[in-house]
């Protein structure tokens, strides 16, 4: 059997949080630091340390492509950059087999007042490869990137779209044993993203390694082999794509009254959700094409007498599919600051799948009270009273629409 080219053993990382520095390289640092100092409250928790990745271990192999998934927090940067040596594991041990091509920040590794050309080059010789190499995939690399008409100006001048063409290219290109992708990719267009994805399963498919971060479930399925879920710096499991991502939404559905992903000013929040099918019974699992009806509750923290509220239906990978509100539906919390609400979908027009459904609630372009993502998954099924006669699902697209068909002669 094939020995790891990648070996992580009991490997953490910790942080000291809302610890004063000692040196400071600037006076600007300085005099900002002093005014934090002044600023800050009487009262303020005193320095502590967070596990960024706590006791992780395991094994990658030549030829493998390797997902990385979890919450944001959950430890997924922090890995990668130990793995491209940006940063020191506090304990545990890491050991790589062979040449390491990372892109985990726009522009990771390159030099600014230095041209796209010399970046090239510069990339290539410390990924350790000679000049006749690096020669040799010159050519290849400028095309992939799209920007041979700005080759010799400096990268400083380049936008963030151009700066992650070439990052990606020269990483993609430079013959890596390994290489290490971030949601970096989401800079880029779709076409080009496309295009990554499809550079990065030939490099896989070429027998090298990849270790690929990113919240697009879709992309992780399609290109890894098997996956990593973390939560708060640990492992939970390794497994498939399929088990891995199904035990991550899950996980994030789960969550019903312990959002993570939630934003706002909280002088309203809401404290419950539940999801009514067509038979007004509570569940997740809904019939495409049926009315749905969506109930939240939730209490004032303040003296607040108004607000209006949303809705959005998102897929797996975040991309907004529905947007409903009523903003000219002004809500009122009872005399006892509780609320309840109920919005409602005369026919749920999804294909067959799976859907995270936002909930969001305020003053429209003046204050949001809360807003929370991925509040609940949402199971779509084929059936209803739809006229359709072969199955569906969402690789035909993802909302249905009736069309009325005329034969004009």
């Amino acid at each position: 059997m094939d020995k790891p080219i990648v070996r992580v053993s009991h490997l953490s990382k910790r942080y000291r949080i809302g610890a004063t520095q000692v040196r400071y390289r600037t006076i600007r640092e300085s005099l900002a630091n002093s005014l934090r100092r002044l600023t800050r409250s009487a009262h303020s928790t005193k320095p502590g340390f967070i596990w960024a990745l706590d006791d992780i271990s395991f094994d990658i192999y030549p030829g493998q492509a390797v997902g990385i998934i979890g919450r944001n927090g959950a430890g997924k940067s922090t890995l990668l950059k130990l793995l491209s040596h940006i940063t020191i594991p506090s304990c545990g041990r890491i050991e790589l087999q062979g040449r390491v091509g990372s892109l985990l920040e726009i522009g990771t590794g390159f030099h600014h007042e230095l041209t796209g050309r010399e970046n090239i080059f510069l990339n290539g010789a410390i990924l350790g490869m000679r000049r006749s190499e690096i020669r040799k995939k010159f050519d290849e690399i400028v095309a992939f990137s799209e920007i041979d008409k700005f080759i010799d100006t400096p990268v400083k001048h380049y936008s963030s779209g151009m700066y992650m063409r070439l990052a990606f290219s020269v990483a993609a290109h430079l013959d890596p044993d390994i290489l290490l992708v971030d949601e970096v990719l989401a800079v880029g267009d779709v076409a080009f993203q496309k295009k990554c994805l499809g550079k990065m399963g030939d490099v896989a498919n070429q027998g090298r390694t990849i270790l690929f971060v990113s919240h697009n479930m879709s992309a992780i399925s399609k290109l890894c082999q098997s996956c990593i879920l973390l939560s708060q710096g640990r492992i939970i499991l390794i497994d498939t794509p399929e088990v891995a991502i199904k035990k991550y939404l899950d996980t994030v559905s789960s969550e019903t009254t312990d959002w993570k992903d939630r934003i706002g000013s909280h002088r309203v929040m809401i404290d419950q959700i539940e999801v009514l099918n067509e038979l007004g019974q509570k569940s997740t699992q809904l019939t495409m094409g049926q009315p749905i009806t969506i109930k939240v509750l939730g209490h004032s923290l303040s003296n607040t007498t108004e607000f209006t509220s949303a809705i959005q239906i998102v897929s797996s990978d975040g991309t907004i599919l529905m947007y409903g509100s009523d903003q000219y539906a002004v809500l009122h919390p009872k005399s006892d600051k509780t609320f309840c609400i109920k919005l409602s979908i005369d026919a749920l027009m999804l294909m067959p799948g799976e859907y995270f459904l936002n909930v969001w609630i305020g003053q429209e372009g003046i204050e949001e009270f809360d807003y929370i993502k991925s509040a609940v998954k949402l199971t779509v099924s084929q059936g209803g009273d739809l006229p359709i006669i072969h199955p569906l699902n969402t690789v035909l697209g993802q909302v249905f629409i009736k069309v009325h068909v005329e034969e004009v002669i």
